[in-house]
């Protein structure tokens, strides 16, 4: 069994920096891409960045520039530094992953972690 589970949340004023983190864990093969998506109140679900098992990383406009994602294939741990942080990056940030098991890639969320900017 593959469970996401995300950690970085909470509450931090405009101008400010948060940091999330996403562990995979369970019978992995091997992880292929991994992102970060937020979804606000009323919104759809959408990108914020994606990286590559390779460490190629690409960014929604959203956050481009205020953002770095990374990971580490050894932890099967991706990471999200947010900087300069704006209300209206309010919303709740879940973790995604392309995780092989056997011969077969699934696609797994995280639970969610909430990230609150206030003005």
């Amino acid at each position: 069994q593959v469970q996401l589970v995300e950690s970085g949340g909470g509450l931090v004023q405009a101008g400010g920096s948060l940091g999330l983190s996403c562990a995979a864990s369970g019978s992995i093969s091997s992880i292929n891409d991994m992102g970060w998506y937020r979804q606000a109140p009323g919104k759809q679900r959408e990108l914020v960045a994606a990286i590559t098992s390779g460490g190629s990383a690409n960014y929604a406009d959203s956050l481009k520039g205020r953002s770095t994602i990374s990971r580490d294939n050894a932890k099967n741990t991706v990471y999200l530094q947010m900087n300069s942080l704006k209300p209206e990056d309010t919303a709740v940030y879940y973790c995604n992953a392309k995780i092989k098991i056997g011969l077969r890639t699934y696609n797994f969320w995280g639970q969610g972690t909430q990230v609150t900017v206030s003005s």
